[in-house]
């Protein structure tokens, strides 16, 4: 039997914009804050633009199948409009492998954990109102299970409970799983798609911390490709239906283009913000560890998608440019055959 914790997430977009200092100011008042910080890094081997705060929140007693868990709940504030919850299931002393891998299919289905994780957001959303900017929670949300431990038996079988399983799970399967597993001394992780394995027999956090800030990142991009999906069918929509407007279709092209540059100058603000919010510059294990995290959860894909549909707007953006030229040029064309046609006329005339 060995102690330890299971870290519950759940990361939601709820703000374009958090101030922190005023998110501070507000939450000290009642409740523990503090800036983030990893603990086993020099202060220049890793770099916060802007450190996430996070603040301790109000435990809850929680019952999963016949079991009854002691909790310790956080939050995390990010300045790029995310706000992480996670609940820590403190595991009695008297739990044992079999129960960590029945423990593990539950948590695949716990849907009443949902009603606990919105009460905090929700709880923390009104009291941060007058620190967000664009409030309100968009519907994006990540959930992400840290299986945290100072000690592993051996005789352990991490798999099963990486990936929720209570079957048979094949060797390939086994070999795909733990193919991101890194160790820097007596310590190990296992990274997935959605859970890690954190077997740290100093205690540290350092490593959770580094991936939820990998999926706030996610998160938050996630977020922009589907507001740039929006943005795109609304654009061609509104090009179609100007261009049957006659004359009045310039005006429009106008419009059209100070919104597209605007939603430009936005996404490609936030996206630089959110990639360069956290910089590992001299901590080779911790750089490795977080950049397999951002491959993981394909963070780099979703920023290839944002960039190809920045890139389709500035096309359109060009596209309507030069129909703007092309017309200021029409018209300056037939007002030099107007003026030419004007002094014909007039000299024609002065002759009579």
């Amino acid at each position: 039997m060995t102690r330890g914790s299971v870290w519950l997430y759940r990361l939601y977009d709820v703000a374009q914009e958090i101030d922190l200092l005023q998110a501070e100011e507000l939450l000290a008042v009642e409740k523990p804050v503090s800036r983030l910080r990893l603990t086993r890094v020099r202060p220049k081997a890793l770099e916060f633009k802007n450190p996430p705060l996070t603040v301790e929140l109000a435990g809850r007693p929680v019952r999963l199948g016949d079991w009854e868990f002691a909790t310790a709940p956080s939050a995390r504030l990010y300045d790029f409009g995310v706000l992480a919850v996670v609940v820590r299931l403190l595991l009695p002393e008297r739990f044992g492998y079999d129960d960590l891998r029945k423990l593990a299919v539950l948590l695949g289905d716990a849907g009443e954990f949902e009603s606990l994780f919105m009460s905090y957001r929700d709880e923390l959303v009104n009291a941060l109102r007058p620190a967000l900017a664009g409030v309100g929670f968009t519907g994006f949300a990540e959930d992400f299970i840290v299986y945290f431990f100072e000690t592993w038996p051996r005789e352990w079988d991490p798999v099963p409970l990486l990936l929720g399983e209570a079957g048979t799970v094949s060797q390939e399967m086994r070999r795909e799983t733990l193919r991101n597993q890194f160790s820097y001394g007596d310590d190990t992780t296992i990274i997935t798609w959605d859970a890690a394995l954190v077997c740290d027999p100093a205690g540290s956090t350092d490593i959770p911390d580094l991936l939820e800030f990998a999926n706030a990142q996610l998160l938050e991009l996630r977020y922009y490709d589907s507001l740039l999906d929006r943005e795109v069918a609304a654009m061609y929509g509104a090009i179609e239906e100007a261009g049957r407007g006659g004359y009045r279709r310039l005006h429009k092209y106008r419009s059209i283009m100070r919104k597209m540059m605007e939603l430009v100058v936005e996404v490609t603000e936030i996206t630089e913000r959110v990639q360069n919010a956290l910089k590992v510059t001299e901590d080779v294990f911790y750089a490795r560890v977080y950049t397999a995290a951002l491959k993981i959860f394909r963070v780099q894909e979703w920023l290839r998608s944002i960039e190809r549909k920045v890139e389709v707007i500035e096309r359109n953006y060009a596209m309507l440019s030069d129909e703007l030229v092309t017309h200021r040029f029409l018209v300056l064309e037939v007002a030099i055959v107007v003026l030419i046609t004007f002094e014909i006329l007039l000299w024609l005339w002065t002759l009579r």
